[in-house]
């Protein structure tokens, strides 16, 4: 198992994590390494406990064993407005109760890291981020009228509008996207992951936690594979996910193919059946 990044490239490590809740081990001994320029992509079969690491790296919840740091300073000593300019979250579910407008709810990414910016520069950096994110035409729109596909791109807007302000303060920044294209149709799902991809590129750690093997094989530069609350497998996607992991995290018999170049693995839909001892 092998950790993307090394030293003084690293701007979020995990270092053995763990967490318990309930009498169980929910994440157990998890390493992780996030380096800025690289998109890392978690996957895993529902319960594998990757929405419960990305809190933890995120500071949402406090491991019960194990440590997370930010540029070499641990999580949960950084003051709360620096941790908002160095990393920001789209997380799985968000719900609103009070009645903003999808304009507001994007400014909630630039209010407080962002007021050192003059005003006309906030307005036009929300405007920026909800056009990027498709959603600039349901600005004045109340957020809770939007169907759950419009929420998620007004949600990453709203993280888009944290990134640039955050940028303003913080020169190592991280991106955590927590099933980003549940509620997406395909133009959307790929939209969305093009922009994830570009965040990267301008030098941001981006970790992105995801259910399609091929999207997450097509744009991943580092996997990360768990099962059962662990890291069990990590690196190039090309060299991390075959048959037999299949089987042994996913239950599925099924065989991947490759792709003439660059390689990349892939599935294609088929009946399966595995028997209860596989």
């Amino acid at each position: 198992m092998s950790e993307a990044g090394t030293g003084d490239d690293i701007i979020v490590s995990a270092r053995g994590v763990g967490f318990n809740a309930g009498g169980r081990a929910l994440v157990s001994e998890a390493s992780l390494a996030l380096v800025p320029g690289t998109t890392t992509i978690l996957i895993g079969p529902n319960g594998a406990g990757k929405s419960t690491l990305l809190k933890l790296i995120t500071g949402e919840a406090k491991p019960s064993s194990g440590e997370i740091l930010i540029d070499g300073e641990n999580l949960h000593a950084i003051p709360a407005w620096r941790l908002a300019c160095q990393r920001a979250v789209m997380a799985q579910h968000a719900r609103l109760v009070f009645p903003f407008s999808v304009y507001e709810v994007a400014s909630l990414g630039v209010d407080g890291i962002g007021r050192a910016l003059p005003r006309q520069r906030r307005e036009a950096l929300v405007g920026e981020c909800l056009a990027a994110a498709g959603v600039l035409d349901l600005a004045a729109r109340r957020y809770q009228t939007l169907s759950g596909g419009e929420q998620q791109r007004v949600q990453f807007a709203r993280v888009l509008c944290q990134i640039e302000a955050g940028r303003s303060i913080a020169s190592r920044q991280a991106l955590f996207l927590d099933e980003p294209i549940a509620s997406l149709d395909l133009c959307h799902q790929l939209a969305l992951l093009d922009m994830a991809r570009n965040i990267a590129s301008r030098g941001v750690a981006v970790l992105i936690v995801l259910h399609d093997l091929n999207l997450a094989v097509t744009y991943a530069d580092h996997l990360v594979v768990m099962d059962q609350g662990r890291i069990i497998a990590q690196g190039a996607p090309a060299r991390t996910l075959d048959d037999a992991l299949l089987r042994q995290v996913f239950k599925v018999n099924l065989s991947l193919g490759r792709a003439p170049s660059p390689g990349l693995p892939f599935l294609l839909p088929q009946q399966h059946r595995v028997s209860p001892a596989a």
